[in-house]
């Protein structure tokens, strides 16, 4: 209860004051307090997200800048698959690039790299893949499953400084057959595949936070493929049904390409809870039927010969959705 006090007047009567008692003002300053710590963490986030989404954004308009500018993708230390990575880097990457430091496989946390990662499952990668193979085994069909390409990985920071690991293929090919089999084929296309940390040596170190990854294809007009793939994966149903639902999640949301799906299975083990037993929805149109209706692939993510196969859109498949940069 406040506390009246009587104050002299100067015309000789008195007037009242009033003033909140000491518990008063403890009660609340508790309040605040309890306020404060549920909102400033979720404001604190919210911070976070957005500047993450804007350094995701700049480094790949960067990275496809400076790719662009190479002439070749191929070729870089063809001879030492040990050190082809590393010399894709300091002969290639870094005529176009800004780069501060580039390490060796043998000294990745020196560039800034973390030595796990969480993907979107929530469980732990651990210790930091340091070869193709270890960033996912299937890789090994590169070079048409006859030699396995397992280069060791390197790692570069930028002068903005992201820290950034290089898995790289060599003998990498371009696309003839758009309708050759994934293992088989398709990974030959893959010249080089990036995951990033957007701070350094500071958390979270998850997929979808400060971790990404940037894919690229082809050794001449190469196409640079960063899909951010959204949670909540799920839905089964028609390929209509599958963009009506990525469109729900997020305006600029949509069913991934053919190239971001590509990058998504070179990167599987970053997102971490995909189903392989899932027929994925992948946005290009392979044919258009007599009736009208339209033929598009499904990606499997197994390791398996051939998981890509020629669907009918009216068909049952599961999205899969991701984010435009």
């Amino acid at each position: 209860m406040n506390k009246k006090n009587v104050l002299p007047h100067a015309g000789g009567g008195g007037r009242l004051s009033t003033a909140f008692t000491m518990a008063e003002i403890l009660l609340s300053l508790t309040i605040i307090g309890v306020v404060a710590a549920i909102t400033l963490p979720s404001l604190s986030g919210n911070i976070n997200e957005r500047t993450w989404n804007t350094q995701r954004k700049a480094l790949f308009a960067r990275f496809s800048q400076a790719i662009s500018l190479m002439p070749s993708l191929n070729g870089y230390g063809v001879d030492n698959l040990d050190t082809a990575a590393e010399t894709f880097v300091t002969a290639g990457l870094s005529k176009v690039l800004k780069i501060n430091n580039i390490c060796d496989n043998d000294h990745l946390a020196d560039c800034g790299l973390p030595d796990k990662i969480i993907p979107y499952s929530g469980s732990t990668i651990s210790p930091f893949p340091d070869t193709m193979l270890t960033l996912n085994a299937a890789m090994s069909y590169s070079a048409g499953g006859a030699n396995l390409l397992d280069t060791k990985a390197a790692a570069f920071e930028t002068a903005n400084g992201e820290s950034i690991a290089v898995y790289y293929n060599p003998r990498c090919v371009q696309l003839i057959n758009y309708a050759e089999t994934w293992n088989n084929k398709h990974f030959n296309r893959v010249c080089a595949n990036f995951i990033y940390d957007l701070n350094g040596t500071k958390g979270p170190n998850a997929y979808g936070k400060d971790i990404g990854f940037i894919t690229v294809f082809n050794p001449t007009d190469p196409v640079v493929a960063a899909p951010y793939v959204l949670p909540g994966i799920g839905g089964h149903g028609s390929y209509q049904l599958a963009s009506t639902r990525c469109k729900s999640l997020d305006e600029n949301s949509r069913v991934p390409t053919d190239y971001e799906m590509s990058a998504m299975t070179v990167n599987k083990s970053l997102i971490g809870h995909i189903g392989e037993n899932n027929p994925y929805w992948v946005s290009d149109i392979v044919r258009i039927n007599a009736n009208g209706t339209k033929n598009r692939y499904v990606q499997y993510w197994t390791d398996t010969a051939d998981p890509r196969w020629e669907w009918n859109e009216n068909n049952g498949g599961t999205s899969l959705c991701v984010r435009r940069n």
